[in-house]
């Protein structure tokens, strides 16, 4: 099967699509933009210079990825919007390249990004992330790998979502959100852990017993943050979960969300 572009699309010649291809009507690809194979794009979208969209993705209707970043210390550098394999971006998201900082703003593989969404310039979103409806995202944000953000969630700029967290919907994320937590209430705080979401990645009773083991020293106990950290590092396993929170908290420059009050 051949690529297909309809005929009220408007493609460059300078744009590279792969095989199996389809391009719906009224959709603008400009001219510096790469599309994998197999890779549908739906009526109505643009896709502007600088985007790298990967294998099978499906971009809805209204969509526009790769439009220059919303940020005031942009000259018009070239940068680019790179997106994996099998990810889903449904209608009226938009997704913006990156500045000079980053050069690139990121989206992994088999993501799904829902209506309205936002990613602005110069962030990373891993592999296996949801973005539910009209989550948006400011600049250099990173989201790690198989979050799930719940709808109308706004995220502060810079801020870090570590991999296997979940927030609710409706909330404002302004400090950075731990790996395997659920994230609540006003102001977004520890909620517990995200135990459906590991046991239906296949994570054993044991690591996610050392999960909450680790958690409880950092939310349910009398220690500071540091003395926590401390703790942890002295009694449990320093097996990769546990490696990854401490380096994850140790790291965050915004502090991390506090226990609910």
């Amino acid at each position: 099967m051949s690529t297909n572009i309809d005929a009220h699309a408007v493609v460059s010649p300078k744009a590279q699509l792969g095989e199996n291809v389809s391009v719906g009507p009224f959709s603008i690809i400009e001219s510096d933009v790469t599309i994998g194979d197999g890779t549908r794009i739906a009526s109505h979208a643009q896709i502007a210079n600088g985007a790298r969209i990967g294998k099978e993705c499906i971009v809805h209707h209204g969509a526009v990825l790769g439009t220059i970043p919303q940020d005031l210390k942009f000259h018009g550098e070239v940068t680019t919007l790179e997106i994996g394999d099998h990810t889903v971006i449904r209608e009226y998201a938009t997704l913006n390249r990156g500045t000079h900082e980053r050069n690139k703003t990121t989206v992994g593989s088999h993501c799904f990004l829902m209506a309205y969404a936002h990613v602005a310039h110069d962030c990373t979103v891993g592999n296996h992330v949801i973005l539910a409806n009209s989550v948006n995202m400011g600049g250099h944000v990173i989201i790690e790998d198989n979050v799930v953000i719940g709808g109308i969630v706004a995220i502060h700029q810079f801020s870090h979502i570590g991999r296997h967290a979940m927030i609710g919907g409706g909330f404002r994320v302004t400090k950075d959100v731990p790996p395997y937590v659920l994230a609540g209430s006003e102001p977004l705080s520890f909620n517990g852990l995200n135990i459906i979401g590991m046991k239906r990645r296949n994570f054993s009773e044991k690591t996610i017993d050392m999960i909450e083991t680790a958690y409880k020293l950092i939310y349910s106990s009398q220690l500071n943050v540091s003395q926590a950290l401390e703790k942890i590092k002295n009694e449990l396993p320093l097996t990769e979960e546990i490696k990854h929170i401490i380096e994850f908290i140790e790291k965050s420059k915004r502090g991390i969300i506090g226990r609910r009050r």
